[in-house]
């Protein structure tokens, strides 16, 4: 039975991204307009900036000038912000998946190619998952995010999300970071070396055979406008641009490190600065050869983008000679599992006197087992009962994790079943002061329950209880044992029936001493006033 530490239910659900099933987008991110007409019912309506905040539900029509009317049926909030007006949407994360593919893969021919790019599409959405939540929703609409076309949708796109549904990339329990790049130009770069903190081995350097054969591209930008366009960035350079050389690359060919007058600039931003001020197709990605030509600096390079993750012309072609989706994404994020619940642990056993402990994170979980040794000698010594097999701990890497294998809700510390106790992280528990107590609960919980004789189950659980230091306040009148479905069903439900399993064998302690009802445990409750 599960041990209920009351985890507050915010810090459950946020640690739960993988149940997420709904995300909220900004629409119009580039623009901010200033009025726009929503259409309820057929009946036009202005909306301007400056007037009070809307939400509307149903089915509604936003029209901008200039732009494909959009019709949806989700619910739409719309507010003022510095002088703008911001349009937000909140839709299934199914139909948001759809969306994605119109924006980006809508060039896909192959079924198998779109179901790799809507899980590799799902699981981004689920990792970052409140990536604007600072500004009120999830993700934008553009490519800071993901291209997000909601308008553009198609039916065999909502087939690729519906063949995958709720399908995920899981690297040691958690959601995959899953990149995605539009050209690789025939080697996939390692995320480290785009974004230095990003520890993900799945996103590391390889030869992708798949996407040679895609066309170069050449880029002629003068000095002066690259200077400026790197000025604007605030990086700080000579009054003249004269020189520019690549100093170091990455393993993927990549241009890592640029000089300038003895001056070092990262090649990524250079990049994005150039895509800000000029135009994003003049340096398209990281991989080129750079020379100099008078008043102006020659590009010439392969691919679009940064690299990292599935290469989209590359699964193109994948889909297109006969691979399936799953060998897609094998390819791409290898050493990552693919499933609806957390996959992907890499178990370790540690093995004390007493338990044996399995984790994920050896060095930051060993100090546990000292901890679970002595608890289970204490168990023997106040339950009068012995252990006949070893005692496991399964320690779970992060909470998400511990819902899907569990079942649990959020405020379900740990629970014992089938002689393992699954808990969640050492950390999180820790964070609340509640390790020890929940640790305790279990080993006691499975002594007990491995090896007590049959009897009610508040029986057992008020005698966890009280060997564990629950000492319920005395009551006038007599406690009332709980029914065994009490245990299993909502928060406050299982709250009450724990307290009235402590009660009632407080009670009993009470009426026949300690020692003679713990006796119990191996002879069996008699009957009488509780039976």
């Amino acid at each position: 039975m599960p041990y209920p530490f009351h985890l507050p239910l915010a810090f459950a659900l946020a640690a739960g991204l993988a149940q997420a099933r709904d995300v909220t987008v900004r629409l119009y991110s580039n623009q901010a307009p200033a009025r726009i007409t929503l259409v309820r019912d057929r009946k036009p309506s202005p909306v301007q900036a400056g007037g009070p905040p809307l939400l509307v539900t149903g089915a509604w029509e936003a029209r901008l000038p200039d732009q494909e009317p959009l019709a949806l049926a989700y619910p739409l909030a719309v507010k003022t912000e510095s002088g703008g007006l911001t349009l937000t949407v909140t839709l299934p994360l199914e139909e948001y998946v759809a969306a994605v593919l119109a924006g980006e893969a809508i060039g896909f021919r192959s079924p198998q190619s779109l179901a790799a790019m809507a899980v590799a599409a799902r699981t981004y959405a689920v990792r970052f998952t409140g990536r604007h939540k600072s500004a009120g929703y999830d993700f934008c609409d553009t490519t800071h995010c993901q291209d997000l076309r909601i308008g553009a949708v198609q039916q065999r796109l909502r087939q690729a999300a519906g063949m995958t549904e709720s399908e995920l990339l899981w690297f040691e329990g958690a959601p995959a970071a899953a990149f995605y790049t539009r050209d690789c130009g025939g080697a996939s770069e390692a995320a480290a070396h785009v974004w230095p903190d990003m520890k993900a081995p799945y996103l590391r350097y390889h030869q992708d055979p798949h996407c040679r054969g895609q066309a170069g591209w050449k880029s002629s930008i003068g000095k002066q406008d690259l200077r400026a366009a790197l000025a604007a960035a605030g990086i700080r350079l000579p009054a003249r641009l004269d020189s520019l050389r690549i100093a170091a690359h990455t393993p993927s060919g990549r241009a890592w490190r640029l000089e300038t007058g003895g001056r070092a600039i990262q090649a990524s931003a250079l990049r994005f600065a150039a895509g800000r001020a000029i135009g994003w197709t003049r340096v398209p990605s990281d991989l080129y050869e750079l020379s100099d030509s008078g008043d102006r600096f020659l590009f010439e390079g392969r691919g679009s983008g940064h690299g990292v993750g599935l290469c989209q012309a590359g699964a193109a072609r994948m889909g297109e000679d006969g691979r399936g989706y799953r060998e897609i994404l094998e390819f791409y994020y290898p050493g990552t599992k693919l499933g609806v619940s957390a996959q992907g642990f890499s178990w370790q056993s540690l093995s004390g006197e007493r338990v044996e402990v399995l984790t994920t994170r050896p060095a930051e979980d060993g100090p546990l087992v000292a901890l679970a040794d002595r608890i289970a000698q204490d168990a023997e010594r106040r339950t009068g009962l012995r252990w006949e097999t070893v005692p496991k701990l399964r320690i779970y890497p992060t909470v998400s994790a511990f819902r899907d294998a569990t079942g649990e809700p959020g405020w379900v510390a740990a629970s014992t079943r089938g002689g393992q106790i699954r808990l969640q992280p050492p950390a999180a528990l820790r964070a609340r002061g509640a390790l020890e107590s929940a640790v305790r609960h279990e080993l006691f919980h499975a002594l007990v329950e491995d090896r007590a004789r049959p009897g009610p189950l508040w029986f057992r659980e008020g005698a966890v209880l009280y060997l564990t230091g629950s000492r319920p306040a005395k009551s006038k009148s007599k406690p009332i044992p709980p029914q065994d479905s009490m245990f299993l069903r909502s928060r406050e439900e299982a709250q009450r029936a724990y307290a009235a399993a402590a009660a009632c064998f407080s009670e009993l302690v009470d009426r026949y001493g300690e020692s003679q009802v713990l006796a119990w445990l191996n002879q069996g409750l008699p009957r009488g006033d509780f039976q």
